[in-house]
């Protein structure tokens, strides 16, 4: 299951998170209050979705949990705004 999972991850997180929530619905159904956050997260943060349904636990998130959704969080923001700093030298009259 492992070697599948990580399979998933890398073939892109909103590839893990259909196939996850497919596997294991109720996870996904008490990880978030309803379907509009998991939507939005699949939408536009999907590291994140993925972090946070993958440490959460009904006690809540606690200790080194924050540390891995933070790093989410930061994969999240890094693939949308890498492209921008990479692609730098490519615009007109920057300075």
């Amino acid at each position: 299951m492992c070697c599948f999972f990580t399979a998933l991850v890398l073939a892109g997180p909103r590839a893990a998170i259909l196939i996850w929530w497919l596997i294991d619905f109720d996870r996904w159904e008490l990880a978030f209050n309803n379907f509009l956050w998991a939507f939005v997260g699949f939408l536009f943060a999907p590291w994140t979705t993925l972090a946070w349904v993958a440490v959460w636990s009904p006690s809540g998130l606690v200790g080194f949990d924050w540390v891995i959704v933070g790093l989410a969080i930061f994969a999240d923001v890094a693939s949308y705004t890498g492209g921008l700093y990479g692609n730098r030298g490519r615009a007109a009259n920057y300075a």
